[in-house]
């Protein structure tokens, strides 16, 4: 088997590329990137025969279409900018495919992987991903589901690279369509800070305020629940406390919206120019406390008794006890992982669907969970009675 890794250079995609070298069965990794210095970079990091390296513009259309051609499987590490014009590529080179992402631009070409018979599962990593993953196990276990409540700490500088700043402000538009939860058998809008909910995660990053936030999960959790009854599902998450902090005064002073100002006659988008910032600054590139963790929360009846399910994540400490997860590694690596194990689950053929799928109707949460804990990532589950 073969598999094209789009944007492999990346900081996250570079730690999904290295599991497939460690725990893949693929043949041919070929990193695919626009920055081909650091692609080379990966490739000797990675010191293994079976992975080489291509220039790679998604921008050019017909060119990336030829390049992704023969290969089986295409891991999309590309930004959520780039999501539509990645996923086309995929569809019409005819490979199976998986991103990071699930923002919804690749349902666009749902037909056109169902005409050429492959799979492309949107949005599997962490959050969205595993976090489906947990909520169906609990879900399965369960006759009704009154409510789901995903949660995530995600413990990362602010701006470490261009693809996550522009995940930091494209999720705190305040026009953002896509920020809802789902109440009452529909998805409603809300703002940006909306719903503050305290919620404890694993040891060591404890009690946060979380908010909702615009994730794949709320939507697809919706379609995969529906005919259980489901009631509520919301998502949240959170960065470090001095980004949240930061991030909640620009929005209150109106910074996200980014309107255009001039300097020094040029205009430019004040949120841009903050962006600009912090992608340059100490602030925005080192963080006290690294690492990622999850927590979901299924209410639902069960032999005519209401059950909680509580599902959490752990992972090696970030404090350079375990070689590979130092610092910011601890949170890369939980993101990358999930993405190559999708990616070989489909090149395996473990997906019977076509088209674009969710992750709930893609896998099995326990073959994931299993695949996890071979990479020291594993889940916990507590159940009480209510």
């Amino acid at each position: 088997m073969k598999v094209f890794c789009l944007g492999g250079a990346g900081q996250i995609s570079r730690e999904a590329v290295l599991d497939l070298v460690q725990f893949g069965s693929f043949t041919t990794i070929t990193i695919g990137d626009y920055n081909v210095e650091e692609a080379e970079a990966v490739a000797a990091w990675l010191d293994d025969p079976r992975v080489d390296v291509e220039y790679v513009n998604v921008r050019d259309h017909a060119t990336t279409v030829e390049q992704l051609k023969g290969y089986d499987v295409v891991m999309d590490g590309t930004t959520i900018t780039l999501n539509g014009l990645s996923t086309r590529c995929i569809a019409e080179a005819g490979c199976h495919g998986v991103n990071l992402n699930g923002f919804g631009e690749e349902n666009a070409w749902h037909d056109l992987f169902v005409e050429k018979g492959k799979t492309f599962v949107a949005g599997f990593g962490m959050t969205p991903g595993v976090t489906q993953m947990m909520a169906m196990h609990a879900a399965n276990q369960l006759d009704e589901i009154e409510s789901v409540r995903v949660s995530h700490g995600s413990f990362r500088p602010i701006a470490f690279s261009k693809s996550i700043t522009e995940t930091t402000t494209y999720e705190y538009d305040p026009y953002l369509e896509g920020r809802v939860v789902y109440e009452d058998g529909e998805l409603k809008q809300v703002p940006p800070f909306a719903r503050p909910r305290q919620v404890v995660l694993p040891e060591p990053y404890g009690e946060t305020t979380q908010y909702i936030i615009p994730h794949a999960e709320t939507i697809t959790l919706s379609q995969a629940l529906q005919h259980k009854g489901v009631g509520l599902i919301e998502v949240r998450g959170t960065w470090p406390q001095p980004n949240m902090m930061l991030m909640k005064a620009l929005y209150e002073y109106g910074i996200t919206r980014n309107d255009k100002i001039v300097v020094n006659d040029r205009e430019i988008g004040i949120l841009d120019c903050v962006s600009q910032y912090l992608g340059q600054s100490e602030e925005g590139q080192t963080t006290d406390l690294y690492g990622y963790a999850l927590h979901v929360e299924v209410v639902g009846k069960k032999d005519k008794g209401l059950q909680k399910h509580t599902l959490t994540h752990t992972h090696p400490l970030s404090d350079g006890s375990v070689e590979g997860w130092e610092e910011l590694r601890s949170y890369t690596r939980n993101v990358g992982i999930p993405m190559a194990i999708a990616a070989e689950f489909i090149g395996k053929g473990h997906v019977s669907s076509t088209g674009v799928v969710i992750p709930e109707e893609a896998f099995s949460p326990e073959g994931i969970f299993r695949e996890l804990e071979k990479r020291e990532i594993r889940v916990h589950e507590e159940i009480a009675s209510l």
